[in-house]
């Protein structure tokens, strides 16, 4: 299974628009909040695998 890292870059209101920083790429991903760790900022850096996301230590 393939992972891929992702950074918050903004937040409005039940969506958040991610950007994927394992690879290059200007491309923003826009994502449901529901899906994503309640606690996430802009600038969180997350991880994508086995369908969910987690926040990166």
């Amino acid at each position: 299974m393939n992972s891929f890292r992702y950074r918050v870059v903004s937040i409005d209101g039940d969506y958040a628009r991610l950007k994927r920083i394992d690879q290059e790429s200007d491309d923003l991903k826009l994502v449901a909040r529901a899906l994503l760790p309640p606690e996430i900022t802009e600038g969180t850096e997350l991880l994508y695998e086995w369908m969910q996301y987690s926040i990166l230590a």
